[in-house]
């Protein structure tokens, strides 16, 4: 696999688009740390890892409303490992008129655009969830 996060992100998308309880994935510390940032936001219920025989797994929960809809409406991979998207914090996009939240990769760690723009750091911009 060329691109992990890649894979994570089709995962979710899939798993919200089935109406699945939850999705599994091979565990990587930067893909849980793009989870819990989901969760902090709202767009998950729960983070899982997991241990067994063999490689660790990383669990999502998703969230759903009342009437069984989604609450990730779309999640989308900016950077890519054939093309990186970095930017300056005073650039950083507003995704959906601030409606959803673009998830950066700094040197401070993974956060929102919100927290990076708070703290006036540009970073990896990893995806895109609204």
């Amino acid at each position: 696999m060329t691109d992990p996060i890649s894979d994570m992100l089709a995962r979710i998308r899939n798993a919200s688009l089935a109406r699945h309880d939850r999705a599994e994935m091979p565990h990587s510390f930067l893909k849980q740390d793009i989870a819990k940032v989901l969760k902090a936001e709202g767009f998950l219920d729960d983070v899982r890892e997991s241990e067994g025989e063999g490689p660790k797994t990383l669990t999502i929960v998703l969230r759903y409303g009342r009437d069984r809809s989604s609450a990730i409406d779309g999640i989308r991979r900016v950077s890519a490992p054939g093309r990186r998207v970095y930017v300056r914090h005073d650039r950083i996009p507003r995704v959906r008129s601030g409606m959803g939240i673009s998830i950066l990769s700094t040197s401070r760690g993974v956060m929102t655009d919100r927290q990076a723009r708070e703290q006036r750091v540009g970073g990896e911009l990893l995806c895109e969830v609204w």
